[in-house]
């Protein structure tokens, strides 16, 4: 049991393994953010946040920071991390997407981009779409997650 699995519940059909595999990586993501500053918060989306995870779903992840470009630069979170291959870099209007596979398959997505991502007002359509298709935050020191899926509902 992690200090996050209130917040991450694998659906029907996730193996014991591959669930804390899964909560193993959203406990380690949201520690390594909640020690940085630039931080601005972490959301867990998609299945693992609905806690509806299949045994072929990934852990999507975004980070929201007040230094973006940081990340593009300076590969050492990666390696802090330890997520796994990177296998993709590709850029999703102001987020950059780094997928890593792990040595068990596991495929992680980790998203990065601006504070301003979060907006409300008004809030983006692609951003209304990734929340509500499931949004769970994980680290939101200043309240901006919170208010973004208030918004979003």
């Amino acid at each position: 049991m992690t200090a996050h699995e209130d917040r991450f519940v694998a659906g029907a059909g996730v193996s014991p393994q591959r669930a804390a595999e899964m909560s193993s990586v959203v406990d380690r993501v949201t520690r390594w953010s909640a020690a940085r500053s630039d931080v601005a918060g972490l959301l867990l989306v998609g299945s693992c946040a609905r806690g509806e995870a299949r045994s072929d779903s990934d852990v999507d992840l975004l980070l929201l920071s007040t230094a973006p470009g940081r990340y593009a630069v300076d590969d050492s979170w990666l390696r802090e991390l330890s997520l796994g291959e990177v296998v993709r870099v590709r850029a999703w209007g102001p987020l950059t997407e780094w997928r890593h596979v792990t040595a068990s398959g596991l495929e992680v997505e980790m998203c990065v981009g601006p504070t301003a991502w979060a907006k409300t007002g008004p809030v983006d359509a692609g951003t209304r779409r990734v929340v509500t298709d499931g949004a769970r935050p994980l680290h939101d020191p200043a309240g901006i997650l919170g208010e973004l899926i208030r918004a979003c509902a």
